[in-house]
């Protein structure tokens, strides 16, 4: 859940629930020789951080192999995926791999929750509280929690009365659910109702999909990797470039956005392009598509054209073929985050699959047999699957932040989240957190941005110990900056148009805003970036 560093071997401690973060801030840190004692607080019982909690059927990252995974050399030469894109089980591998081959497993205490922290002005340290009583100082704080932490379950009413099984995806059973031969319920269809689905949907009697919005997929192109020939790149290169152009693309993956509108296509060139994009798979449709694609209505409405094309030739059903790829979008395409899917819409389509559309059928409460929708009445199931995701992002509130003048975290985002460049907060002090809101997380590799943040928060560290610094934080007017700057360039998008976790309006009585950098890990390296095209 984060990482605290202690000067002079004085006590170590961290909190954590996405492994990157931690593994490679505590590397940093450690890397620098400047006496420091650092440890990771894990809250689960081993490896794996969100790929530990989040195991339910089908669970995998949707950033291609080499580039989910961390630059080390050390680290990549000595492990090779077997897929193109990685499933749950080979990432926790990897952690384990990475903590072996970095030798910090002595440096993580797990089943370690932390519950808060509070910053002694006096000493100059955090004060960090934990689950188990114990009582951890530190001076530089760490908080590593990541995106997925914070589980949204919305508040059905009798809920209590359902005689099934309900299961949260973001809490799965580790031993897993048996579901063949049962009557299923899906309630949500984000990037883990998606997976959930098609992983699932041949194997049970019946399921019942409850969704809100159509989930606007693209395909994985998923593939095996051939070891000797992934051995052979690494010989060549190929993984160090591949890595590399990571440090100079918006979303840190590789792609680039073209240099063109698509209105400076002719119909038949649009078509030649997104047929690329569309056949290589990956983020490459979103990332790399038109440099005006969520910021010019014309060129969103002729990519989701194409898209709503490819997707009704896959699917035979009438009723659904409109509810999953409507005639009018349901919102601006690449608004919210599209998914992967590997054969979803051939699942969905079959006999004994059903498609709610909560939007006009919402679902009213729990019954004994199932879930109670408005025009559809109970529908029997022996177990309801919450896909309801996560309150995106505001991870670090959960925990009880103490700073500096008595202030929480929650107290000092009342009226809307503020940092400076997402990564620290006025008047918390030494304390820093990784891919979380404000930054360019949303958009970006998770392990390619923590990269980033994590050797800018060791050279901090390292340049405030060189001059005997003891208290560093934002500045108040550079909150203000970047807030106005992260505002300003998201409302010339046509992200506000879009209900996603992206302005957290997935949360009911949330305000809307805009909760990440739209401008891209590299701003400024790279001149085609989505705010640069639009500003």
């Amino acid at each position: 859940m984060g990482l605290v560093a202690f000067p002079n071997g004085r006590g170590t401690s961290s909190l954590q629930d996405t492994k990157i973060d931690t593994n490679l801030a505590l590397y940093r840190i450690k890397d620098l020789n400047l006496g420091f004692t650092v440890k990771i607080y894990e809250k689960a019982p081993e490896s794996g951080g969100i790929w530990y909690w989040n195991c339910y059927p089908g669970a995998r990252v949707d950033s291609d192999a080499p580039i989910y995974q961390l630059f080390d050399k050390e680290l990549w030469s000595t492990f090779t995926f077997s897929e193109r894109f990685p499933g749950g089980p080979e990432l926790r591998k990897y952690f384990k791999h990475v903590e072996k081959t970095w030798n910090i497993t002595p440096d993580i205490e797990y089943n370690k929750g932390v519950t808060g922290a509070t910053w002694d002005s006096t000493g100059n340290v955090w004060k960090v509280l934990c689950e188990d009583g114990s009582v951890t100082y530190c001076k530089w704080l760490l908080s590593c929690l990541g995106a997925g932490n914070r589980t949204h379950i919305p508040s059905f009413p009798e809920v209590e009365r359902f005689k099934g099984k309900v299961y949260h995806t973001a809490r799965w059973p580790q031993g897993g659910v048996d579901m063949k031969g049962k009557k299923v319920a899906v309630v949500g269809t984000g990037a883990s109702g998606v997976q959930v689905i098609q992983e699932i949907g041949d194997e049970v009697e019946h399921l019942t999909i409850y969704q809100r919005t159509p989930n606007l997929c693209m395909p994985m192109s998923q593939k095996k990797l051939d070891p000797q020939r992934e051995e052979e790149k690494k010989k060549s290169g190929w993984y160090e470039l591949a890595l590399g152009v990571c440090r100079q693309t918006i979303g840190a993956t590789g792609d680039f956005p073209a240099l063109k509108s698509a209105m400076d296509d002719t119909p038949e060139q649009r078509k030649k392009y997104l047929d690329y994009l569309w056949t290589s798979g990956g983020f490459k449709f979103w990332q790399g598509s038109y440099y005006d694609l969520v910021a010019n209505p014309e060129t969103n409405a002729e990519v989701y054209k194409y898209w709503r094309s490819r997707v009704l030739e896959r699917i035979k059903n009438p009723r659904k073929q409109e509810l999953l790829a409507p005639a009018k979008a349901p919102h601006p395409w690449g608004t919210k985050r599209p998914s992967l899917e590997q054969r979803y819409y051939e699942v969905v389509d079959q006999d004994h699959i059903d498609i709610i559309d909560v939007s006009t059928s919402p679902i009213i409460s729990f019954g004994e047999r199932g879930l109670i929708t408005k025009e559809e009445g109970e529908i029997p199931v022996d177990i309801v699957v919450l896909a309801t995701g996560f309150d995106n992002m505001l991870s670090i509130s959960t925990l009880n932040l103490v700073g500096r003048n008595g202030e929480t975290i929650q107290d000092h985002w009342r009226n809307g989240v503020r940092s400076s460049m997402g990564i620290a907060v006025p008047g918390f002090p030494n304390l820093f957190y990784l891919y979380g809101t404000q930054a360019p997380s949303a958009f970006a590799n998770g392990p390619s941005l923590n990269q980033f943040q994590a050797e800018w928060v060791a050279e901090t560290i390292q340049a405030c110990e060189k001059e005997g610094v003891t208290s560093f934080e934002a500045k108040k007017e550079m909150e203000d900056q970047w807030v106005e700057l992260l505002q300003s360039e998201w409302n010339k998008t046509l992200f506000p148009q879009a209900r996603s976790w992206y302005s957290g309006s997935n949360i009911p009585g949330r305000k809307p805003e805009g909760m990440f950098w739209i401008g891209g890990v590299v701003s400024g390296s790279f001149p085609l970036t989505w705010v640069s095209c639009i500003s």
